[in-house]
Parts: structure tokens; sequence; C-alpha cells
């Protein structure tokens, strides 16, 4: 049995749509069901044998042509016995979004979880220590996301400047 075959089987059907390229499989999953579906969906990818989480990304879909969902978090994952990859990628939308975290799944996911809610603002309910990761904690906006302005908004006067013979 396939992985499609697999997730197939176990969720109904229109709860996602998959694609294929370079014997690597997408599954994509829309902001009204991601929540709800994303956490035993790749728990049951765990249990079938993907036991590495590559990576996991975010992405914000502001002003994307034909977009429908605001933000995407995507899971790289790898199955090391067989050499497989799926990759996931999961809707979610303002005012607040959020998935739900898989660092019980593989501890890999704690930092990039904290890296995605640092830059685009996604957070991830039971995740143990969701907090700022690259940015001061002081930081109050998310940088990755597209509305944030290029020269941001006036934040650098806030921190001190640290110079290169002090870094």
């Amino acid at each position: 049995m396939t992985t499609l075959d697999l997730l197939t089987a176990k969720f109904p059907a229109g709860t996602f749509t998959t694609s294929a390229f370079a014997d690597n499989h997408r599954v994509v999953l829309a902001g009204d069901v991601a929540e709800g579906v994303l956490f035993e969906m790749l728990s049951t990818l765990k249990v079938a044998g993907f036991d590495m989480l590559c990576d996991l990304g975010g992405i914000d879909y502001l002003n994307y042509p034909g977009a429908t969902d605001r933000y995407a978090v995507v899971y790289a994952l790898t199955n090391t016995a067989s050499g497989e990859r799926v990759f996931i990628k999961a809707y979610t939308n303002d005012p607040e979004p959020s998935l739900p975290s898989v660092v019980s799944l593989w501890k890999s996911a704690d930092w990039m979880e904290r890296e995605v809610y640092d830059m685009f603002g996604v957070t991830f309910p039971g995740h143990p220590d969701l907090r700022r990761i690259l940015l001061p904690s002081e930081f109050t906006s998310h940088p990755l996301r597209k509305d944030y302005p290029l020269r941001g908004y006036g934040e650098r006067h806030n921190f001190p400047v640290v110079t290169r013979a002090e870094s």
C-alpha cells in the first residue's frame, strides 16, 4: 500500500488534495480542515515509517494570484528506511493563524515551529516552549509577513546598536 493510498483510506474524501513531482508526494490541507486533521495525519505518517522531519517552514500567500488561504506551513518528511519523501502543506488564516504542534512526534520540530512563529506569527498550540527564537522578545511584529514594511515599523530605536567590535 502506498503512502497516498494509506492516507486516502484513513481520511474522508475531500480532506486533502495530492500531487507528485520527482518521486515526492505532496499532500495539501486547506485552511478550513488543516487544524483538525493535521496532527492525526502526521501521526499516521510517523507510524507508517516517516521517522524524520527534515524541514518545517512557513509561507505567506498574501496577494498571491489565486490563493484562498493566507499562510501555509510545509512539513518535509522522510522515511529513512525506504528513502521515500512526502511533503504536507497545511494552510491557516488570520486573525489568529494556528496549527497543532508536532513536537510530540518529532523533537526536531521544536525550534522550527518557534522560527515559523517568530517570523510569520503562526502559533502552535501544544508546543512546550513557544517563544521568539530569532528576534528579541520585545519585538511586536512578524517580519516575514508580506504586509510587513521593508523598513520596519520603526523598531530600531527601541534596541541598542551593536557595533562590529562588540559582536
